[in-house]
Formats: structure tokens, sequence, C-alpha cells
């Protein structure tokens, strides 16, 4: 058996035969998706590790778990970063999503001899990720894996637990990212894309066509297709019937329920209970007796509209908030709500008034406006086009907060007369 040195060598060998095979492949080549990234604040704790964007946070998955991205190709050469400081940055983020299940995807592309951490840093990072970091990450995906990864994970197989083994979950395909996540609101780096469309990894190209036309939707169809849509197919029902029939069951069963919107459920009860409300068939929560299934079923339905219930049109202003007097920020918000067409202030409202009457539950339910923001943010609001970064994040969650804090001054004043409240 190969001792932990040799493996060492050997992956550090298989590293520099995968540097050179890049190497040859490098040439000019068409430009990458756009990706939103304001610039960072100097003042962040962590500005000399987060201004490389090594680390990003990019929405839930299909399943209402939050996605943490790790790129090796935003990595700067090992002299110009403090790996310290990296695996400091890395809990910080962590901890941020750690009481709610949540998803790690690492891009193992770009990573090289100059700019690669230690094996001994590696194996401080393990030790120091204890249980409360590892009790809820539900998968871990390695997209794009190479010699050099099955050598380190052979390397540090007798240090991973049988049941941290089973999260890990090879991806070699981009392709296949979109069978388990949110792949809209994914944060892919460009250069990771870049380098399938230059055939760095030709046996890896995505086999999936972006212009491929999408099947019509069902005169039943709840998930993927527009408010305008449901409501003409549901007899002008305000509110999606999605919505009223889960706050419904989770007001009566789910307000003092610890942790509510931060768990996940079961991934095939949830494709089935989508796929019964997609059929115009009755679902039964009494029947189901979990209280995460309709709280991932209504995550579910808000992120899988075409556009945020909140319009592609506040993003842009939402980023802006960070500039706006603390003092005068919940009139910011009233302002920019108020905006919005009356349909999906509608809607809006009676979410973001259940969300409040979750929040004045929060000693028994430890869901906190601030804790709602963090798992409802990014499913209110995201860009036209590509991912939200992790600096794009803050303001979407300060939003969010504000709006669920002080939801009856935000909404208080504009009262259609189609209004429904929960």
């Amino acid at each position: 058996m190969s001792s932990s040195a040799d493996l060492e060598q050997l992956a550090e060998i298989e590293l520099q035969k995968e540097e050179e095979e890049e190497g040859s492949c490098v040439t000019d080549g068409p430009s990458a998706p756009p990706v939103s990234t304001p610039s960072l604040d100097p003042s962040h704790p962590y500005y000399d590790v987060a201004r490389h964007g090594i680390i990003q946070v990019s929405g839930d998955d299909h399943y209402g778990r939050k996605l943490i991205v790790f790129s090796s190709c935003c990595l700067p050469p090992s002299h110009q970063l403090n790996h310290r400081r990296l695996l400091e940055y890395l809990k910080f983020t962590l901890d941020q999503y750690v009481e709610m299940d949540y998803i790690l995807v690492y891009f193992h592309y770009g990573l090289r001899s100059s700019n690669k951490p230690s094996l001994k840093w590696l194996r401080e990072a393990y030790s120091e990720f204890d249980r409360k970091y590892k009790k809820n990450l539900k998968a871990l995906y390695v997209v794009h894996p190479t010699n050099f990864i099955r050598i380190v994970w052979n390397l540090f197989k007798p240090l991973i637990s049988h049941k941290f083994g089973r999260k890990l979950t090879y991806v070699n395909y981009l392709a296949e990212l979109r069978e388990h996540l949110n792949y809209g609101q994914l944060f892919i780096p460009p250069e990771v894309l870049r380098s399938v469309l230059l055939g760095s990894y030709a046996h890896w190209t995505p086999a999936f066509c972006e212009n491929a036309p999408a099947p019509a939707p069902l005169p039943t169809q709840q998930f993927g297709v527009s408010l305008q849509y449901i409501r003409e197919k549901n007899r002008e029902a305000v509110i999606p019937p999605v919505m009223t029939q889960t706050v419904t069951y989770l007001k009566e069963k789910g307000l003092r329920t610890e942790g509510l919107f931060r768990r996940s459920a079961r991934v095939q009860l949830i494709k089935e209970v989508q796929k019964l409300y997609n059929l115009g068939k009755p679902v039964n929560f009494e029947q189901i007796g979990d209280v995460h299934v309709p709280a991932v079923i209504l995550k579910t339905f808000l992120r899988e509209l075409p556009e945020p219930l909140l319009t592609f049109r506040v993003y842009s202003q939402v980023q802006e908030l960070l500039h706006v007097e603390s003092s005068l920020r919940v009139t910011r918000c009233k302002q920019i709500v108020e905006s919005l067409p009356e349909h999906n202030f509608i809607v809006a409202k009676y979410l973001l008034c259940f969300l409040h009457q979750v929040s004045q539950e929060s000693i028994i339910n430890k869901m906190s406006p601030s804790n709602l923001a963090c798992v409802f943010g990014v499913n209110l609001v995201w860009p036209r086009h590509g991912s939200i970064s992790l600096t794009a994040l803050t303001p979407i969650n300060i939003f969010a907060e504000l709006l669920i804090e002080h939801f009856h001054t935000v909404f208080g004043s504009r009262c259609p007369p189609a209004q429904v409240m929960p």
C-alpha cells in the first residue's frame, strides 16, 4: 500500500500533468456570460480574502437548501493569500448558514501548483469542520474531478467518516448539476465556462442546449410558469393555489416549528408533490404529516417563477440599498415595493404578511426576520442575467429583512381592491 508521503508526491505529479494539459488548450476564446459581482465593501472583516470571489453563496437548490460554491480558479498565487485567513473566511461564511440544510459545490478547474493550499492545510480544514458544519451539509459536489482529486481522496480516506463520504458526488458534466441544483442561480466562474468551451475538458463538455424550446406548459401547471399564467388558468385566483394551500397549512400547523423553512424534505416526496400540483390533482399536507414539505414547496414555487415575485426591475434598486442611510432604508423599501405591478404587489403582500407572522413566533421557532431573510431573500429577488454573488447577497438579505420586520409600514399604505391576506 502506498504511504502517505508517496500519495502526496503522486498527487503533485498528477497536478503538474493537468497544468501542462490545460496549458496546451489555452487560446483566445469566447467571453463568458456576465456575472453579477458588485464591488466589495473594503470594511468587510475578510476583505483581503473575500475580494477574490473564491467563495460564493448562490441561492438554493431545488429543495430549498443553500448553495455555497468554492472555486479553485479564483485562488490567487499562494504568496498573495493567507490560507489561514481563507479557512477563517470559509467558516465565517458557513456560520451564517450551518443551522439550515446546505450544499457545497467545489469547482476544481484552475487549481495549480502555484495557488494550491498545502495538504497540511486541507487536514487542518477538515479537522476544524466539526459536527456543527457537517451535520446539515447534505451534499458535496466535486465538479470536473481529476486524478489529483482521486489521489487526495485516498489520502484522506482514513480521516473521513463513512457518513460524510456518502455525501460526496463527483460531477463530470456541468449538465449533471441541472439534475440536482437550481442551475439558474448557481455561480459558475467564467473561467470554468470558458474552459469547457475551449475544450480543456473535452470529455466533460456540457450536454445541454440553452436554445432548445421548452415544452408547452400544462393548463394545470403551477411550477415554472408566470403568475399571470397561473391566474388565467385558475379562474382569476389572485393568489396562486400553491401559495394559499402551503401558507394556510403552515399558519395552522407550522408557526411554532423550530427551524421552519431551514430544513429540507425528502427529495422524492417533493417531486411527487410538485407533480400532483402540475397535474391539477389535490395535495393533502395533513396526510403527508411533515410540516417541512409545504415549507419547501413554497420556497420551490417562488424559486421556479420565470421572473422573481418582486420582478427583475427592482434588483438594481435593491443593490443600491447599502448606499441609503440606515434610518431611511425602510422608507426606500416602501417606495420599491409600492412601484410593483398590482398583481405582484398583492401576492408579495400576502407572502410577506405570512412571513411577518412567522417572525412573531421567533422565540419558539427561532425564525427571526433576519433568519427568514437569509432563506427567502434570494427567492424574492434575482438578476435577469447571471447569478447572485456573495457580495450581492448582503443588500438582498437586508431588503428582505426590512420587508418582514417592518411589514405594516412597508405594505400598509397601498391596499388594492383585490388584495387577499393570510
